[in-house]
């Protein structure tokens, strides 16, 4: 499946991003070996697979919830651009 540039910069504008053209043509590039795999993968037959003759025997794997109060609050929100008191402020991003 052939991924043009101007398919890249659409999804770019969609997630809000930017690329430069360089940038855009490598990651044109990069989705259209990633499809190409795809295909391959889609041409296995998989008719004789069944994926229900282990499903009984599994049982998921929680792990217990437990809460913990981090020592370094200064280091916990270093990165963090906009705080009021105790929540950090985000930008909107609905439109």
């Amino acid at each position: 499946m052939k991924i043009l540039v101007e398919d890249v910069q659409y999804i770019a504008k969609l997630a809000k991003l930017s690329f430069s053209e360089e940038q855009a043509k490598k990651m044109a590039m990069e989705f259209e070996s990633i499809l190409t795999h795809f295909e391959s993968i889609d041409k296995f037959d998989l008719s004789d697979i069944h994926l229900d003759l282990y499903s009984e025997a599994l049982q998921p794997v929680l792990r217990k919830d437990e809460t913990a109060v981090f020592p370094d609050k200064e280091k916990l929100f270093q990165n963090v651009k906009s705080m009021s008191d105790t929540s950090i402020m985000v930008p909107k991003i609905l439109e």
